[in-house]
């Protein structure tokens, strides 16, 4: 069989690493304090509690608040094509 992916109006933000102002706009988004880890100073990760454990967002991913208030990361491509700006 084959299935469409129900049509759900979902919030996300763009993980980027560019002032502090930009990590309190994500935590306030997440309504939780975040962990970036600088492990790579070149290569910032932002460390995402999900349902299926611990996931790692790098500079430019979407953050996306799923429909039961869970929050995973999402690659820019992968997010281009699934999703798209609503007014």
């Amino acid at each position: 069989m084959k299935y469409r992916k129900k049509p759900v109006v979902i919030e996300a933000v763009q993980f980027k690493d560019d002032s502090a102002d930009t990590i309190i706009a994500l935590q306030e988004f997440m309504q939780s304090d975040v962990r970036v880890s600088y492990a790579d100073p070149n290569n910032p990760v932002l460390k995402i509690e999900t349902l299926e454990g611990v996931m790692d967002a790098s500079i430019g991913d979407f953050i996306i608040k799923g429909v039961n208030g869970e929050f995973y990361p999402c690659k820019p491509d992968i997010f281009e094509k699934t999703y798209e700006a609503v007014q």
